[in-house]
């Protein structure tokens, strides 16, 4: 196979609880809410659906129904969630010659309170060596994002793979572990990075900037500033920001109404990163990322509403109908 896209992180399986008894509490001054039970008591539940996530994973699925080759860079458990998500990736037709499943070892696995359109997440990451594959394939771009507590041999491996194979293009999406980190931390790698994906929170912290209420061309430029070619920011119901060294653009999102937002986020990069694979505008990648996430959001998980190829004409006019344009941020 003449592969397009390595996708390197980490995966899980998710369980998503929709609980009938529940109440939110929110102060009106903070905006804080929380999620309140009764203690000791059991709480009935009006469904359960089962997902594969993990940003990786959705990246790869993404990009793969979006007609991008791809390989799933990853080490999991030989457990059966782990055999779950080998034949579930499989069935997606997700290249995993590159997946080890470590002997004896568990799995990640998440459980996900849906509650009013957001979720709350519950979530269990095994201990473990990540494998750096033996002959990992140059490809025209490589994917990397979030990995647990363990992965700094991992990434320092990455780094060196990626300065022997200069030709080999890096999109970088940040999970928790390497935001704890710091610029310092990951600073090897944000020098290597072609496009990196973050929201307005994780841009922030990142630069150690505050944006107030919207993402500003000063917090794409701190951003770019720590190495990436081309920034992009996603702030929910603002939509997306991006800057590539020469435009600033804003794409609000399509006016659609959310069921569960998990996996939009990773939705949005993986139709973005599809269509810069496929040579199209820096518009149009924004497009694909705004309707990919407009769709995942209509579903319960991240990738049960992940478009195909084919649905992207229909989508794509479904966004420029709308009357939302992309358009050239003012400040």
């Amino acid at each position: 196979m003449n592969l397009d896209l390595l996708s390197i992180g980490d995966v899980n399986l998710d369980v998503f609880v929709n609980p009938s008894e529940s109440e939110s509490l929110c102060n009106l001054n903070t905006k804080e809410c929380l999620i309140a039970f009764s203690y000791a008591d059991k709480i009935p539940v009006k469904s359960l659906d089962f997902s594969i996530g993990g940003n990786a994973a959705n990246n790869a699925v993404g990009v793969t129904r979006l007609g991008v080759k791809t390989s799933l860079v990853l080490t999991l458990g030989d457990d059966s969630i782990g055999n779950q998500i080998i034949d579930k990736l499989r069935q997606e037709g997700v290249d995993l010659t590159y997946c080890i499943q470590q002997p004896s070892t568990l799995s990640n696995f998440n459980v996900v309170l849906s509650y009013s359109g957001e979720r709350t997440i519950f979530t269990y990451h095994a201990p473990r060596s990540y494998e750096f594959p033996v002959q990992l394939p140059k490809t025209p771009w490589a994917y990397l994002t979030s990995m647990g507590e363990s992965y700094e041999p991992f990434y320092n491996h990455i780094v060196e793979w990626l300065i022997k194979n200069p030709e080999v293009k890096l999109a970088f999406n940040p999970g928790s572990w390497q935001l704890k980190a710091g610029v310092d931390g990951i600073s090897k790698i944000l020098k290597l990075t072609n496009i990196i994906f973050v929201n307005k929170q994780e841009a922030e912290k990142l630069t150690g900037l505050k944006a107030k209420d919207v993402v500003n061309k000063e917090l794409l430029t701190a951003l770019s500033g720590l190495g990436p070619k081309i920034s992009v920011i996603t702030d929910g119901e603002r939509g997306s920001y991006m800057y590539d060294g020469q435009k600033f653009l804003n794409c609000p999102p399509l006016p659609v109404d959310a069921y569960e937002r998990t996996g939009a986020g990773d939705a949005f990069g993986s139709g973005f990163l599809s269509a810069l694979i496929k040579n199209k505008t820096v518009d149009e990648c924004l497009i694909w990322g705004t309707v990919n996430s407009a769709s995942v959001i209509g579903y319960i998980g991240a990738q049960k509403g992940l478009l195909k190829e084919s649905d992207m004409d229909v989508w794509v006019a479904r966004f420029k109908s709308s009357g939302v344009e992309v358009e050239e941020m003012q400040s």
